[in-house]
Order: structure tokens, then sequence, then C-alpha cells
């Protein structure tokens, strides 16, 4: 099919999906892509969608197998976002890795496609992940700089206070629930300037824990979601290996 619209997402988790669960979809995940892929091409009989993000990717990889694969598929509107998992890694050079990441959004916009940024989410509100807020910081900084330098649009991430709400997360308080991409998806049409039927679904409820129900949540976290992340850390492993794109080649929404 000779598509006239060409919609391309790269990344990593984020862009892929993960914490919104579908059986019925490529790798178990929706996500925000396909949401905002799917009101795009609404009423655009000659609208294309590919989704080349993986989880666990890291900006480098993410460089070297992603943008070159896009820039192929002639796409007219990119999403990308990377880096978050770099900036969880013990050591990072934030400016070095920015440098590449420039270099990659140069080559997009020379397509002439329309290409939408993100910065990065303010973690404040988790005791663990809060301890990277400094760089997440810098990090933008330097997107906001690149996004301006080559005329691309930005999601600003950072600023949605509404994912202070633990129902904008799944249960492994990594990603984005169901409700968190959806809000997502509304987020980046609005950035676009693009209408839309989008609705929130429901969030689930977090409770209020007593100090010894919290203490053994936070043990069953620790065991089924952060304890298997570190492992995956120390033996070089990715919770992305083995997988393949969700939708390597241009198909209808």
């Amino acid at each position: 099919m000779d598509f006239s619209a060409r919609y391309v997402a790269l990344g990593d988790s984020f862009t892929e999906g993960v914490g919104d669960d579908d059986p019925a979809r490529p790798n178990g995940v929706r996500g925000w892509a396909d949401r905002v892929a799917e009101q795009l091409g609404a009423a655009d009989p000659g609208f294309g969608y590919a989704n080349l993000a993986i989880r666990g990717r890291k900006l480098r990889r993410i460089m070297a197998e992603q943008v070159d694969a896009a820039v192929e598929l002639k796409p007219t509107l990119v999403t990308i976002y990377a880096g978050a998992n770099d900036i969880l890694r013990p050591k990072i050079d934030i400016d070095d890795l920015l440098v590449e990441y420039d270099a990659g959004i140069r080559k997009l916009t020379a397509t002439g496609a329309t290409v939408v940024m993100f910065t990065g989410f303010d973690s404040r509100g988790s005791k663990i992940f809060s301890t990277t807020r400094g760089r997440t910081a810098i990090y933008n900084e330097l997107v906001r700089g690149i996004a301006g330098d080559h005329n691309a649009l930005l999601v600003d991430y950072w600023r949605f206070s509404e994912y202070y709400d633990w129902g904008m997360w799944a249960q492994d308080r990594m990603h984005m629930s169901a409700a968190g991409h959806a809000n997502m998806a509304k987020r980046v049409l609005t950035v676009l300037e693009h209408d839309h039927s989008i609705e929130v679904p429901p969030m689930t409820p977090v409770p209020e824990l007593s100090r010894s129900e919290a203490i053994r949540a936070n043990a069953r976290w620790v065991r089924d979601f952060a304890a298997p992340w570190v492992v995956r850390r120390v033996t070089g492993k990715s919770s992305g290996d083995g997988l393949a794109p969700r939708y390597a080649q241009l198909t209808r929404p």
C-alpha cells in the first residue's frame, strides 16, 4: 500500500507501550503511540503506522537500530523518546550522550518529517527514582536545546503533574498504566494540534496503607519488579532481548 502519511514511533518501553497490557497486540501491549496512530488515521485511508520501539533500549542502541530504519520508511511524522534507561545507570556522561541524540534528530528532521521529542518525567514522588531527578533535569535542558535547534516539537513530560497520581502508573511503578498511556496520547495529540476522541480509562484506586501494609507491599514490589530489574542490569541482559519491533513496517493502525 502506498501511504501518503507515515507515522513512525521510536524509543524504548515508554513508546512500545509497556504497562498497557493487550494480549491481542504484538508484544502484548498497546500504549500511547498506538492510540495516537488510531486517531491520526481515523479519517485518512492513506495513513500508515510503524512502531520500532523496544523495551530496555538505551539511547545509543536506539540511534543505531531505529533511526536509519525510520528514515527508510520515509516518515511524515516521527515521535522519539530515548535516554531514560541511560539515566538509570550508575554512571552516565549526559553531555556526550546527547551529542549522539542531536545527530539522530538531525537525521530525522532532514527527511522533512515533523519530529516530536519528550522531556523526562520529574520523579520527585518516588523515593527510589527521585535520586535521578538532577540527571533528568540536565537531560531535559539539553533536549530542549536540541528540539529548538532542529525545529522539533516538544512534549514536556516533566511538567505533567497528573502523573504524580499513582493511578497513572502500572504495578511495577516504572511504566505508565493504561490510564497513563491514554493521557499521554492526549498530550501528544494536543502538541500536534489534532482533534481526538480519547477518553482516559478509570484509574485503579490506590488504597491508603498502614505502615505494616506498606512494608509488605514494598517487599512484594522489590521481589517481583525491582530485584529482576537489578539482576538484568548486573548480568547485562535487557527486558527487550529477543523482542522484535511491534510494527517494523508501515501498517494501518
